[in-house]
């Protein structure tokens, strides 16, 4: 029964208790809010700073490489420095780099800065998981992963309306100078407040383990960042990149598995099913997230003609949806009343649903209503999805293992976005390319809107074949992340049911 004085020794109560919680999950939404809030701003930086295009677009690139490569050491470097210590360190480290960013004069000073604050950022998300689970006790773990959760996909979702935001009534700089309040507080509350679980432990650094995690990692976060911008694998960048981290990848598993005396990550957590199938079923989520939150400010901005604070309003409505279930969900599967994995199979039946709707309802004249429906039926599914998904993981793992599972779900939704993301614009670009070819020889004076439309310009005619092609293929988009998440409703059930109860878990 050590796991379970491990974990109640780090169980809070009353006001102790929610003050912690508010100091742990700032953390987490700074991150997951930095992710993506620069997206609306590189044209603005750009002109600033003087950059192109390719050197603006490493800000997001640099941080996001970053970030992934420090996510499964979390574990280790938790063990090893102990957690209080290391998510201080990470808060403020993550804070002070969020400053030199907003202060940086050179685009290649911006992009150090935002390196160090990815390396920073990859600490928080699973750091503050393991620790949500470690502050209440077993039979509410739901409450805890729920609030999570919450704030992980609040997050990506929040962050186009608030850079919008931020560019229309202020400098580029405030995106980075408003982590230094909540940065502040959630360091000086978990500093002084947070418990450890355990000691610090010493082990010896896997240096080669580091050095081929990173190889693998930064390789394809790489080739997914820049493939479709250089032409995927006509570009040799890419396939260098490539090649370099699919040999990471086979070098880094073959010596944690059998060469490693202290292995920096413990891929037989790996063995675990549950643990297993929800890193690839936290990777699909991701991916129908991110495939919905890129996709419909680039339609409503670029097709409809709304301003960013407008598309970020659009996404507001499925935050919203999200918000209003997740204690339900929370309650209700943390308490062992649902079976999760029924939950999670409707959260996917909705999340299809409604990106059914957004598809179509996806025309060169879409009102604001329009969108909201499908939007707010999706927000619905992601709410039914992360959070049972999180508590079956956490409920069915023993506590000494917590921190491995978190580490692991959170680098498969880090992926599982970049992956879903990457591929949806490149789907983008080759849809919007083949209807375009399939209108343009469809324009003719035969047909008779054609011939109503003859007065127009040629280039008049030929930008609004241009609109209508584009169109179509947002709408193809989202017809693929419906597909997308009916193909994994079966994966949910390789999973074993939650433990009803305190008793049933196992801390073996």
């Amino acid at each position: 029964m050590a796991g379970v004085e491990t974990q109640h020794g780090t169980v809070e109560y009353g006001l102790r208790r929610w003050i912690i919680v508010l100091a742990v999950v700032v953390a987490p939404l700074m991150e997951t809010i930095d992710s993506s809030i620069v997206n609306v701003s590189l044209p603005t930086i750009e002109g600033n700073l003087g950059a192109t295009l390719d050197q603006a677009t490493w800000i997001v690139t640099g941080y996001l490489t970053a970030n992934v490569i420090v996510i499964p050491l979390t574990p280790w470097l938790q063990s090893r420095f102990g957690r209080r210590q290391y998510f201080t360190a990470t808060v403020i480290g993550f804070t002070i780099a969020s400053m030199l960013c907003g202060f940086s004069s050179s685009i290649v000073q911006l992009i150090v800065f935002r390196v160090l604050q990815g390396l920073f950022g990859g600490g928080l998300i699973a750091t503050a998981q393991a620790s949500l689970r470690d502050l209440f006790p077993i039979e509410q773990v739901g409450v805890g992963q729920g609030i999570f959760a919450v704030v992980i996909l609040i997050g990506p979702i929040v962050a186009p309306m608030l850079g919008g935001t931020i560019i229309d009534n202020a400098t580029w700089q405030w995106m980075f100078f408003i982590n230094l309040v909540p940065g502040i507080i959630s360091a000086t509350i978990v500093s002084t407040m947070l418990r450890n679980p355990a000691e610090p432990q010493r082990s010896p650094i896997d240096v080669l383990g580091i050095a081929f995690l990173a190889l693998a990692l930064g390789g394809l976060q790489f080739t997914l960042d820049e493939g479709e911008r250089h032409d995927w694998f006509g570009d040799s960048a890419i396939v260098t990149a490539s090649a370099l981290s699919i040999v990471g990848f086979l070098a880094f598993t073959s010596w944690e598995l059998f060469g490693a005396r202290t292995p920096i990550v413990d891929l037989r957590i790996l063995g675990n099913r549950v643990v297993a199938v929800g890193t690839l079923l936290a990777a699909g989520i991701a991916a129908t997230l991110f495939g919905t939150v890129l996709m419909v400010p680039q339609y409503s901005q670029g097709i409809l003609g709304f301003t960013a604070f407008d598309s970020g309003e659009l996404l507001f409505f499925r935050a919203i949806s999200v918000v209003l279930l997740a204690p339900v969900v929370a309650t209700m599967v943390g308490n062992g009343r649902l079976d999760a994995r029924m939950v999670i199979a409707i959260g996917y039946a909705l999340t299809a649903f409604g990106s059914l709707l957004i598809a179509n309802a996806t025309t060169t004249q879409t009102s604001f209503g329009h969108l909201i429906p499908g939007l707010m039926i999706g927000g619905l599914g992601t709410a039914m999805l992360f959070i049972p998904l999180l508590i079956t993981i956490q409920s069915t793992t023993a506590a000494k293992d917590a921190p491995k599972a978190s580490a692991f779900v959170t680098l498969a939704f880090q992926l599982g976005g970049s992956i879903g993301s990457a591929s949806f614009v490149t789907m983008l670009d080759r849809r919007a390319q083949f209807h375009a070819d399939i209108l343009a020889g469809q324009v003719t004076l035969a047909k008779p809107a054609v011939r109503a439309l003859s007065g127009l310009a040629p280039s008049r005619l030929a930008e609004l074949v241009d609109v209508q092609a584009q169109t179509l293929a947002f709408a193809d988009v989202a017809y693929v992340v419906t597909a997308l998440a009916v193909i994994l409703i079966p994966l949910v059930f390789l999973m074993r049911r939650q433990p009803r109860v305190m008793s049933e878990v196992s801390f073996e």
